[in-house]
């Protein structure tokens, strides 16, 4: 991956709104009032991680269609000499009875039996504590003023709390979210006191016990009305965890994601599948190249899907699905001329946001927080404007799965923070897709656009992407020429087109550039990058 240099570099051959942009320090998001407040704490002397946890916080005001205070969160960090990860994802309550999902078709979607224990909160105190430099209570305040003073809310957020509205419909608990029993519409202002207060009273707690003990006994005594009591060891159950990032070397680039529970392994191994293919003789937007990529990831989900859990439960170490040999195996499957529908190897035994900062000093944050499907369980705490996760329900419900539903676990979780450097150990990117089953061929996609093809990042961001939907369905955005779709369909595809772009997800890239970072931001979301 070579630093910017020539004229091809800089241009942008998609369709765009955008041109990225260059600075020393930067921003990247999906909500650009959450944004302003990271860059707020660039200009006031902080450092990358300061402007990362700001952006998170206030994203769960003005972007809280796809994530809350209840959320996950996922980050990597580079503090200027190594690459951290923090895995702040929740578990199922301890007293979860498993007996009640097992046999059954899938978990709940909805409701109490989907809520996992919130993390995002645990993963904002461990990163401030660990690398910030400004305090909580700084970084949570422009989260807490939108909240207080309310804001005008964005055209994307807006679409998507219309539809969440739908589902949620005389939901009680949901109702502080529409006012006038409607969701806000573009442009419309929304405030939510409760949350300032909520935000406020976590950082001057420090975030324990979401926020203290008075909020603690409030989720507590919702829980119990709900009828799904978690203990109180639940509210006081470690949710953040740092560990060592998984690195995979592909086309002269070092890319590296979270081990499981995340599904980070998928988009390494879709990589390193493609590495004994040809896609380095494919052009970026070749049917021969969307083909490869395709068939890749499929093999990839096809192992995700049946061995990443909970690490404590997984019957094949992450390592085995990444040894060189098993994927040259898988690759050899590959067939070029027709499209496949895999199962899963035998590997050897042994509603989402995204973020990237990064600052003057060369610090890196890549990071990501859900809800995960739109509002998540549909579940708010009274009093409080805390949402809740409803990533319970991507547990499994088959006896014998690694990732079958049961008591204190991590279920498997979709949500995944990006990062890659040059083989040398040079920080190059943070970058990350949000959208669910979208984020591994979404990190694909970035990767060899930047680091095969040598787009800029925007560029990257810009140009129209593909999905695999299970089977030998592959969905493909608007902008993917008729002769390529029907090079696609005849071998096999059975080609979805679609003109919801909220299925394609969401890119946040920030590169380092010859003097500065370049930084871009998707076109799919309301967001931008802001730099100082």
């Amino acid at each position: 991956m070579s630093l910017p240099g020539g004229r091809d570099y800089w241009t942008l051959p998609y369709p765009s709104r955008r041109q990225p942009v260059l600075a020393d320090n930067v921003v990247a998001t999906s909500q650009p009032l959450a944004a302003a407040a990271g860059l707020e704490m660039l200009r006031r002397g902080g450092n990358a991680v300061d402007a990362a946890v700001a952006t998170a916080i206030a994203l769960t005001v003005v972007e809280p269609t796809s994530n809350g205070i209840g959320s996950d969160l996922f980050a990597l960090v580079w503090d200027g000499q190594r690459l951290t990860g923090l895995n702040a994802s929740g578990r199922s309550p301890a007293g979860l009875d498993p007996q009640r999902f097992l046999g059954t078709a899938a978990m709940p979607l909805h409701g109490w039996d989907a809520v996992t224990v919130p993390g995002a909160v645990a993963g904002w105190v461990a990163l401030s504590d660990r690398f910030g430099t400004l305090g909580l209570e700084t970084l949570a305040a422009p989260a807490a003023a939108y909240a207080e003073r309310g804001f005008p809310v964005s055209p994307v957020t807006a679409g998507a709390w219309a539809r969440a509205a739908e589902v949620f419909a005389g939901v009680a608990d949901f109702a502080p979210f529409l006012p006038g029993g409607r969701a806000p519409r573009a442009g419309e202002r929304f405030g939510f006191p409760d949350q300032a207060a909520t935000l406020r009273a976590i950082a001057a707690a420090v975030g324990a016990a979401l926020g203290g003990a008075a909020l603690g006994a409030l989720a507590a005594a919702h829980a119990a009305a709900g009828g799904a009591p978690p203990a109180a060891a639940d509210r006081a159950a470690r949710t953040a965890d740092w560990g060592v990032p998984l690195a995979h070397r592909c086309f002269d680039t070092v890319v590296y994601e979270l081990p499981p529970n995340g599904q980070g392994v998928a988009a390494l191994q879709a990589l390193g599948i493609l590495a004994a293919t040809d896609i380095a003789g494919t052009g970026p937007d070749s049917a021969d190249a969307i083909h490869l990529q395709a068939e890749a990831m499929k093999l990839a989900f096809a192992d995700a899907h049946r061995y990443v859990a909970d690490p404590a439960a997984m019957t094949v170490p992450t390592a085995a699905l990444l040894d060189a040999d098993y994927l040259a195996e898988r690759a050899a499957t590959v067939d070029p001329a027709r499209a496949g529908d895999p199962d899963p190897g035998r590997p050897p035994r042994g509603g989402t946001v995204y973020l990237a900062t990064a600052d003057a000093d060369g610090r890196m944050v890549s990071l990501i927080q859900s809800n995960y499907y739109g509002f998540g369980a549909g579940v708010v705490v009274p009093g409080t404007g805390i949402s809740l996760a409803n990533r319970g329900a991507g547990f499994r419900t088959i006896p014998g799965h690694a990732n079958v539903v049961a008591p204190a676990k991590r279920p498997f979780n979709t949500i995944i923070p990006a990062f890659a450097t040059e083989v040398d150990g040079t920080p190059r990117m943070a970058f990350g897709v949000m959208g669910g089953p979208m984020q591994p061929p979404g990190h694909v996609q970035m990767i060899l656009r930047t680091a095969l093809w040598g787009q800029n990042p925007q560029a990257a961001s810009d140009a129209p992407r593909w999905r695999v939907d299970g089977g030998r369905v592959l969905a493909l955005e608007a902008g993917v020429p008729a002769e390529v779709r029907a090079a696609l369909a005849a071998r096999g595809h059975v080609v979805s087109d679609t003109t919801d772009m909220s299925g394609f997800g969401g890119a946040q890239l920030v590169t380092r550039g010859a003097s500065g970072w370049l930084a871009a931001s998707d076109w799919r979301k309301d967001g931008q990058a802001v730099g100082c």
